[in-house]
């Protein structure tokens, strides 16, 4: 679980990073502007890789959130079923 998390969030820093750099060179010697279009992507890909991480690092958070508290019930109901037995044999 942990491995596809880092990889998971790992890959929104790493490739739209990646896709803006080849992206804004490509512009710059398109349209020779450099290095404005460059920087511009990159500022751009900078804020997809924030957005993509905080999005993907709240639902990673829910589903632990979710599992932590799937596992306190069943230990919770497991504790109840034992106290009722308890009981019925007194």
């Amino acid at each position: 679980m942990a491995l596809r998390i880092t990889a998971n969030l790992s890959s929104w820093v790493a490739f739209p990073v990646i896709i803006g750099v080849f992206l804004g060179k490509w512009l710059d010697r398109r349209f020779d502007t450099e290095p404005w279009l460059f920087l511009a992507t990159i500022g751009f890909s900078f804020l997809v890789s924030i957005y993509g991480l905080a999005i993907n690092a709240t639902k990673e958070f829910k589903k632990i959130e979710d599992e932590y508290k799937e596992k306190n019930n069943k230990a919770e109901v497991d504790k109840t079923a034992e106290i009722k037995k308890d009981e019925e044999k007194n």
